[in-house]
């Protein structure tokens, strides 16, 4: 437009109107794909809650088995929490992991928790000790140990 032949007055503007291809199939398409990536984000979404929802059923079913073994006396405390560690490896890293032996057993259960307790620390007891005779172990610091590796399984 030049500016001699410009609408002085706002009567003389012209109305909207819409694109002349506003009513193709476009839309419809561009529509859809917005549904689809809606759907696909909320299946996403609700897969994650469901394998997050497993994994702290894991960790509280862990937490709760612990606590059940601290009414226990020493010697059944500590096969008790051997039984415990043997069928949270078995759920964690399958069957192969869990029917490892001796120092493979430590090493498996250091990586599985990320940790070097029950090769070099408390844990050794579990892993290697149990049907020795020897002094008794700690079995409240081995308690506070396996709270804390079981507290923090995202497995």
């Amino acid at each position: 437009m030049n500016p001699l032949a410009s609408p002085t007055d706002l009567t003389q503007l012209r109305g909207l109107h819409l694109p002349a291809d506003a009513g193709s199939g476009a839309q419809g398409e561009v529509v859809l794909a917005i549904a689809l990536g809606f759907v696909a984000a909320l299946f996403v979404g609700l897969v994650r809650l469901m394998r997050a929802r497993s994994k702290a059923s894991v960790r509280a079913s862990a937490l709760r088995g612990l606590a059940e073994t601290r009414a226990l006396p020493p010697e059944a405390r500590l096969i008790a929490q051997a039984r415990l560690l043997r069928r949270l490896a078995r759920t964690l890293a399958g069957d192969e992991a869990a029917s490892t032996q001796g120092r493979d057993w430590a090493a498996t259960l250091d990586r599985l928790f990320a940790t070097d307790v029950f090769s070099k620390g408390a844990g050794r007891v579990l892993t290697e000790g149990l049907y020795r005779r020897s002094c008794p172990a700690d079995v409240e610091t081995l308690d506070s140990e396996l709270s804390r590796l079981f507290a923090r399984i995202r497995a």
